[in-house]
């Protein structure tokens, strides 16, 4: 007799509103709100340039010298490593990626983005140890 495990999984919304100097978004967990987010414009998906199409990813945990842990968006369409990370100007600093910040200030651009993004894996990390998955669903408003 076979036995089917279903994996809990976590599921996160990002709702964009889209600017032409940058996007930014918030995320939920269900009804709760986590942090805000800051992008990039959209630009066709061009890669360094613009923020990724909306759609469903999964969520990863992972390490470098440069951002220490933080978030990889898997399987983004014809992009590659695109991270959850700190940044509080798109333009600036963001070479496609995603910020969690704690308050806009205009378009792509936000303020204590590092605080956000501990909160953000206060809310993820915990469930990625547990070897459950964290999927995030990006559409607009």
């Amino acid at each position: 007799m076979w036995m089917v495990i279903k994996m809990k999984a976590m599921e996160l919304q990002l709702v964009r509103t889209y600017h032409s100097m940058g996007t930014n978004g918030s995320i939920f967990n269900g009804e709760q709100f986590i942090c805000s987010t800051i992008e990039l414009p959209w630009k066709e998906n061009k890669s360094r340039v613009s923020c990724i199409p909306e759609g469903r990813y999964e969520l990863v945990k992972r390490y470098s010298l440069r951002f220490k842990w933080h978030l990889w968006v898997k399987e983004t369409p014809n992009r590659f490593f695109i991270l959850i990370h700190p940044f509080n100007d798109a333009l600036k600093e963001s070479k496609g990626c995603i910020a969690a910040v704690t308050k806009h200030t205009g378009p792509g651009k936000g303020i204590l983005s590092r605080l956000a993004f501990e909160k953000l894996k206060t809310w993820v990390f915990p469930v990625l140890e547990r070897n459950e998955k964290v999927f995030i669903t990006i559409k607009s408003v």
